[in-house]
């Protein structure tokens, strides 16, 4: 789409989620590592309303949610909850703030997207607000609303930087075909149409106006198409899970100026290879799609797989450092 904003190259960045709990840590880490592309750390290890649904869902504008023992449901005014998400971003935020100083380049916030969070948020009866389509406009216009309010602050804290808003839909493929669980277990919600997916996405994304958007998901089988019909400037998946069966849609994303967010560094401590190593499955895909090298760190962001909130702190670091050595290695040697 012509009319989708452009994401200008940047070699490597994180997808959101640290262990630990220090905010100034994360911040610090998140800022170091990627001096050309950083993010807004989660620490979902702080507990409720660091997580990401949580997280979220203090996002939202005129909605609330609180914790039950079944997972977030969505209740009639803020509580105790909503006011510890709300907090808790605040300090990530004014940690960002501190370690941007004068930062005029790309900056990443992550925010779950509307599908997901409808697939994850109940409601009063316990069953997921994905099961009522009432409620799931409802829920995207409010998650609408309260990430253009979240940008607005953004942007007053670090006014030189250029926002790049992540949507983690994580879920999204489950959403499409009818495999996201009823509250019994016993069922599964049917399938919502795809051009009800697209269109809502289509809102959500048009919130960063003039600004890119980028989806996240490290579950197998991404619907690149609907999501670049929707406006989407990049996508971030697993690396590994793609099959030969993509090859057709990576190439038209690539073709038509989507940056693809490439998942090559394991989310969980694992050995790493040589930095290398690591990408040799983006350039044997290249090969394979028969585009030119020299495109390819235009095209490509390296990523770790998924977010880091179940890795040790010291496989964190080095997994943030092995993604910038891995995206130096396929820009200096792109053959």
């Amino acid at each position: 789409m012509n009319d989708t904003p452009h994401l200008p190259p940047a070699l490597a960045t994180g997808i959101g989620s640290l262990p630990g709990t220090d905010a100034r840590e994360a911040a610090k880490a998140a800022t170091g590592s990627f001096e050309d592309f950083p993010h807004l750390p989660e620490l979902p290890a702080r507990g409720p309303g660091a997580d990401m649904i949580g997280r979220t869902a203090g996002l939202l504008v005129e909605l609330y949610a609180r914790v039950e023992p079944s997972g977030w449901r969505i209740g009639d005014r803020p509580g105790r909850d909503t006011r510890r998400a709300r907090s808790w971003l605040g300090e990530d935020l004014d940690a960002l703030e501190e370690f941007t100083q004068g930062h005029e380049g790309l900056l990443k916030v992550q925010a779950v997207g509307p599908w997901t969070l409808a697939a994850a948020l109940e409601l009063k009866n316990g069953e997921a607000a994905l099961s009522d389509p009432g409620a799931c406009r409802d829920l995207a216009a409010s998650l609408a609303e309260g990430l253009r309010q979240h940008l607005e602050e953004v942007r007053r804290r670090v006014p030189g930087a250029r926002l790049v808003l992540q949507l983690d839909e994580p879920s999204l493929t489950a959403v499409l075909r009818g495999q996201v669980r009823t509250a019994s277990g016993y069922r599964t919600h049917r399938a919502v149409d795809r051009q009800t997916v697209e269109a809502t996405l289509r809102d959500v994304v048009g919130v960063h106006d003039g600004g890119p958007v980028v989806v996240h998901s490290c579950a197998p089988d991404v619907p690149f198409a609907l999501l670049r019909r929707a406006g989407v400037a990049g996508i971030s998946f697993d690396f590994s899970l793609l099959t030969e069966r993509d090859d057709e849609v990576i190439g038209e994303a690539v073709e038509g100026g989507t940056r693809l967010f490439a998942g090559v560094v394991p989310g969980t401590d694992a050995p790493l290879s040589d930095p290398a190593g690591s990408v040799m499955g983006v350039r044997t895909l290249w090969r394979r799609l028969g585009l030119r090298p020299g495109l390819l760190p235009e095209a490509v962001t390296v990523t770790p797989a998924c977010g880091l909130a179940g890795a040790s702190p010291g496989y964190a670091r080095s997994a943030y450092a092995h993604c910038v050595r891995a995206a130096r290695s396929l820009a200096d040697n792109p053959e």
